[in-house]
């Protein structure tokens, strides 16, 4: 969650030019803006940008980019094996049982 007391707050048309970390594009070009705007709005792959609206202007934070990005490089990702998955069902089978359901 984007707390603007503890991150700093950048407008959203600020984060190609202020986020010096960002990769360039095709042929060296910065993230365009409608990109950011759009993370923040649609999202990416069901994860969202956090934003805070501040008189009007809607802002992120390098930190809430990070979160972002880390989301999106965990989206999909399944650290466990399947028989990993399977005893984690059977547990949780028990755990139904034991409560009556």
């Amino acid at each position: 969650m984007f707390d603007p007391a503890v991150e700093n707050p950048i407008p959203l048309t600020q984060v190609p030019k202020v986020i010096r970390w960002l990769p360039r594009r095709r042929r060296g070009r910065k993230l365009n803006i409608a990109t950011v705007f759009r993370w923040a709005q649609r999202g990416l792959r069901g994860v969202r940008l956090e934003t805070i609206s501040i008189g009007g202007t809607k802002c992120t934070s390098e930190e809430a980019l990070k979160r972002f990005f880390a989301r999106l490089s965990s989206f999909g990702a399944s650290p466990e094996s399947p028989r990993q998955r399977e005893l984690e069902i059977e547990v949780a089978e028990q755990v139904l049982k034991t409560a009556g359901f």
